[in-house]
């Protein structure tokens, strides 16, 4: 058996703003993913179908942010 990784019920079901998402994308994160505010701004706005509010839920957007980050192009970050 596959053993499951747990959430956080406390980070996961919050509704966060833009910054308390950074802080809790980057303790998760390895440094080449770390994120600044300037990013996941830029992020919003490509990505614009994925917001429905101002909320920055964990489970709903960091895997998507994660798959968009890891897809640009290093030099125009």
């Amino acid at each position: 058996m596959i053993p499951r990784f747990k959430k956080d019920p406390k980070v996961t079901d919050q509704r966060l703003n833009k910054e308390q998402f950074l802080e809790e994308h980057n303790k998760l994160s390895p440094l080449n993913l770390r994120a600044t505010i300037s990013l996941l701004s830029r992020f919003r706005i490509e990505k614009a179908s994925l917001f429905k509010d101002d909320n920055w839920s964990i489970d709903k957007l960091r895997r998507p942010f994660v798959l968009w980050l890891t897809s640009l192009d290093k030099r125009k970050i």
